[in-house]
């Protein structure tokens, strides 16, 4: 068995080097051939519904049953962590066989609770999520004139107090036919687990699976005629599936009998344009004239600023340069504005360990979003390969420790005026300040998800699998990474500081209210595609315009800094040097706005969420993003302030 594997894997290495000029899939990603008559085995996902934001494991309800018994199937971290439970199905197809009727079970007569679970998951609109060749079945329904789709379909419906289960599905398969390329087909992730043979010179034809949809009905069938009947045996008379009308209500005590037909259709399809239509389900395009428009306008705001910024800044600077040495100590006797805090502007700030370790978090926390929505922008982590991108997330954000560690204690050092004392307990703190706060919500969450027993619930053994990552390869990085900040010489000020601290004069108006202000910009960059990244969070619906994603961190980050800098300047300005926390902060408010965004976005778009639970669920994790994204914005503002005051303060030397 290790044997075949270390084969496996040296074929893999093999094709790979020798393939790449005719290129190569990636994994979990590759078309699957399949000759006519080859079976083809429909999995499910766990029941979903936007109404409570609880995903429930399919068998939790009485369905029909696999002849073999429920098994799992092999499943990434991301994958569990987002509370997908792939499990297999009695539905079984034949490539390129059309059947009209296939009997699957009459299942045991429904009981008191499961009656009232089977009621109450209709009311809560759970929608059952089927998975071919690692397709979601997508439903269609057209609705004044336009097509509107779905992936998955209804549970059942509720009709004048009576409650109807779609106990008939309708499958569609569109398939393609196969075309034989060079290229090796290397092993993938979850249903594809094995090394695909090239089949040069076959010449039996084959088809490739480009597209799943399914149309539920609600159908009567003959009890007395099911009782004969085994699972996968020919229905004896057809069925009309009409999606449209229901037949035959669930009640106490009675049995529930499913049934199912398929067919198969020849695309014009091909596999890699397979996925196109769940990418345009939310129905507009994307909106790409919003989004490009937006950020045309960002641009230009942030340009004005930018500009008129650097020639404020500029002009002091070349006056001052400009005048002899004499002119220069009248001047110094004269100095106003930012010229005055130069015995100052470099003093430590309060509690300098906790801003040191939110730094250090902050670098972590944006290098993984880049890092990560480049990688998803060329197409590593599509849809296709489920749990990816929340799996990569993890990956980065565990390596990244090591630059979290560097940054927090080379700030700490330099902030200390090259003092290595306390390094260890900084760096420490680092690797468990935001993962210790997330750890705490997240676990606080899934108490409420496991007294509701949703799949949405971390299992314990997974939760033993994030501890032993955190504190075995996150924290130890993130020491290796404050090693090399204590070893790394710290940033030496332009300037002294002076030992009396000088007395920041009484001001206009409150400078923290500038400060919470100043995120109202850089949330503009935000705004459309926070509304994408919430529906696909929230609405079930398959995020992908990632290049958009990238361009708008990009600015994001840009517009972040320049706000800071235009802060830090004015503070300084007016003769306030405590500008360490103000210039963290007044790029790190634009998290203020995103949670009461969220909370728009609960009251506006979620408006059908019911429970306590749910609405708890959702303000836990908008808190947990909204931190990261206060971490990652800070640190940009606090980075770029730090460059540009030691920057304008080493261009003129006052002392």
């Amino acid at each position: 068995m290790g044997s075949g594997k270390s084969f496996r894997i040296c074929l893999l290495l093999v094709c790979l080097t020798f393939q790449s000029g005719y290129g190569f899939y990636l994994p979990g990603s590759y078309p699957h051939k399949y000759v006519v008559g080859d079976t083809l085995s429909v999995k499910v996902n766990s029941l979903t519904s936007i109404d409570t934001e609880m995903p429930y494991s399919y068998y939790s309800l009485p369905f029909c049953k696999h002849p073999e018994g429920v098994k799992d199937s092999a499943e990434n971290l991301g994958e569990l962590l987002m509370g997908d439970r792939i499990e297999n199905s009695p539905y079984l197809f034949k490539m390129y066989t059309n059947e009209s009727g296939i009997f699957l079970c009459n299942t045991d007569p429904l009981s008191v609770d499961q009656f009232k679970l089977m009621k109450k998951r209709i009311d809560e609109m759970y929608q059952v999520n089927l998975i071919l060749d690692n397709l979601p079945a997508i439903r269609y329904m057209k609705r004044d004139g336009y097509f509107l789709s779905w992936t998955g379909y209804p549970l059942g419906i509720r009709v004048k107090g009576e409650y109807y289960v779609f106990n008939h599905l309708k499958f569609t398969v569109l398939v393609h036919k196969y075309e034989e390329t060079n290229v090796a087909r290397i092993m993938g992730t979850g249903d594809a687990v094995e090394v695909v043979p090239t089949g040069g010179g076959s010449d039996v034809p084959g088809y490739i699976v480009v597209g799943f949809e399914v149309v539920p009905c609600n159908v009567l069938h003959d009890s007395n005629t099911v009782e004969k009947l085994k699972m996968q045996d020919k229905y004896p008379t057809r069925i009309n599936c009409e999606p449209s009308t229901v037949s035959v209500a669930i009640k106490e005590n009675q049995p529930v009998t499913f049934t199912y037909e398929v067919t198969f259709v020849e695309s014009d399809i091909k596999w890699p344009s397979r996925w196109d239509a769940y990418l345009k389900m939310d129905g507009a395009k994307v909106h790409w004239f919003s989004i490009l428009n937006s950020l045309m306008v960002i641009i230009f705001l942030a340009g004005i600023v930018l500009v008129i910024f650097l020639r404020t800044v500029r002009r002091d600077l070349t006056r001052y340069e400009e005048l002899d040495k004499e002119a220069q100590a009248q001047m110094n006797e004269e100095l106003s504005g930012w010229k005055l805090v130069v015995g100052d502007v470099f003093r430590a700030p309060s509690h300098p360990a906790l801003l040191c370790v939110m730094v250090g978090d902050g670098v972590q926390i944006l290098g993984m979003a880049v890092v990560t929505i480049l990688f998803a922008a060329l197409g590593f982590m599509s849809p296709a390969s489920r749990g990816t991108l929340l799996t990569g997330m993890l990956f980065f954000y565990m390596i990244l420790g090591i630059a979290a560690g560097y940054v927090a204690v080379r700030l700490w050092r330099t902030v200390g005026c090259g003092d290595h004392k306390g390094w260890v307990s900084v760096c420490l703190k680092a690797a468990c300040f935001f993962p210790g706060i997330g750890f705490l919500i997240l676990t606080l969450l899934n108490f409420l998800l496991w007294g509701s027993h949703s799949t949405g619930a971390i299992p314990f053994s997974l939760f033993v699998i994030l501890i032993l990552l955190w504190f075995c390869i996150s924290v130890p990085l993130t020491l290796i990474g404050g090693y090399f900040g204590a070893k790394a010489p710290h940033i030496e000020f332009p300037v002294r500081t002076n030992q009396i601290p000088r007395e920041i004069p009484p001001q206009k108006y409150p400078s923290w209210l500038l400060v919470l202000g100043a995120g109202t910009l850089p949330f503009g960059t935000l705004f459309i595609e926070l509304f994408f990244i919430m529906s696909s969070i929230w609405m079930g619906r398959v995020y992908y315009v990632f290049g958009f994603l990238l361009i708008v961190m990009i600015l994001l980050i840009a517009v972040c800094a320049e706000v800071s800098l235009v802060l830090t300047y004015m503070h300084l300005c007016v003769e306030d040097w405590k500008w360490w926390w103000k210039s963290f902060f007044s790029s790190g408010s634009v998290a203020i706005y995103i949670f009461l965004y969220s909370i728009n976005y609960l009251v506006f778009d979620l408006r059908s969420l019911s429970g306590p639970v749910s609405a708890t669920l959702y303000i836990g994790y908008s808190l947990f993003m909204v931190l990261a994204i206060m971490l990652a914005t800070g640190t940009v503002g606090l980075l770029s302030s730090f460059w540009f005051v030691h920057y304008l303060f080493s261009s003129v030397k006052l002392d």
